[in-house]
């Protein structure tokens, strides 16, 4: 393993603790050659996209939409030190690491580490449908085994079971939890969880991790956005949470307002499928996607090109 760069893993300020990513996040596809080997390169040049171009303050490599389900745990570290090479300097860099196995998990987590990333996400088990009380020792085995701060990702719709807000307000007290990409789809769940953490004292940070929730999310207290959509709409995503952070209520609903039609034109189907598609409408080409996904039909793709030339993005 590559020793960890400490000298290079970005410092996390005390008055940065409520934000710990920073305020926006793109989970970023995962370049593919023709033959859907991994395309490192390509890789390297889209992180540098995301970062210099989009403004994100952070990438999370190998989630979902990076297609972490059908990469090797080798083709993981390849990507990974790929990204943190490119654009670790200046942006935080994000493991995937989650899967329905602990002790993968943990392995998967510690080579993160080796390779200097900046933080874990960290998903709930998928398929196996654990209890709480396994979610919670899951978690904690994980955040136990490196020195990375760790997110949640609470996704229900795709791993089958919440975190429940009794185990999330368990969580948060853990010094290396530090908060929840929340895709749970319910809004008041999330106030509640985010209303007793603040009275607490809690440094739990809420992150939207489906993007038409930005604004509702940022209302009751989440602090901004691991997104899908913003590998286009980075920049404008950016102004609209710091419009709100701001006070700016109306800039900021205008700006969602603009974004609303890239919300559909990305989650018409899959979000991969439909932002590689779209990067190559961008000239930005990074291949296919691998089995058992399959490419955007040119309905989809002609779909989305109205949906970004009406957001101003074509």
């Amino acid at each position: 393993m590559v020793p960890v760069r400490r000298d290079r893993v970005l410092p996390m300020r005390s008055t940065e603790r409520d934000r710990p990513f920073g305020r926006l996040l793109t989970a970023m596809v995962t370049p593919f050659a023709p033959d859907l080997s991994l395309d490192l390169p390509a890789a390297a040049a889209l992180a540098r996209h995301l970062v210099d171009d989009q403004g994100n303050d952070g990438i999370v490599v190998s989630g979902t939409t990076g297609e972490s389900p059908t990469t090797s745990d080798e083709e993981k570290a390849a990507l990974l030190r790929t990204v943190v090479s490119a654009v670790g300097d200046r942006a935080h860099v994000v493991a995937g690491v989650g899967t329905f196995d602990t002790a993968h998990t943990i392995d998967l987590a510690q080579q993160a580490a080796d390779l200097g990333a900046d933080g874990l996400l960290v998903v709930t088990p998928y398929y196996n449908k654990p209890p709480q009380a396994g979610l919670v020792r899951h978690f904690t085995a994980v955040a136990d085994a490196t020195d990375l701060p760790v997110l949640l990702y609470d996704i229900p719709h795709r791993s089958g079971i919440p975190i429940a807000e009794e185990s999330l307000l368990e969580l948060a007290t853990h010094d290396r939890i530090v908060g929840v990409k929340d895709a749970k789809g319910n809004l008041v769940s999330s106030a509640r969880v985010m209303a007793l953490c603040a009275e607490r004292g809690d440094q739990f940070a809420y992150y939207a991790g489906d993007d038409p929730a930005i604004l509702a999310l940022l209302s009751v207290g989440a602090v901004g956005l691991v997104g899908t959509s913003t590998a286009f709409t980075g920049a404008l995503t950016a102004q609209l949470i710091a419009a709100h952070e701001q006070g700016d209520l109306t800039t900021a609903r205008e700006l969602y307002r603009r974004l609303l039609p890239v919300y559909t034109g990305i989650f018409v189907t899959q979000g991969c499928i439909m932002v590689k598609a779209g990067l190559a409408l961008q000239g930005r080409p990074v291949g296919g996607v691998r089995a058992p996904l399959v490419e955007a039909t040119e309905v989809e793709v002609a779909g989305l090109a109205t949906s970004l030339a009406a957001a101003g993005l074509s």
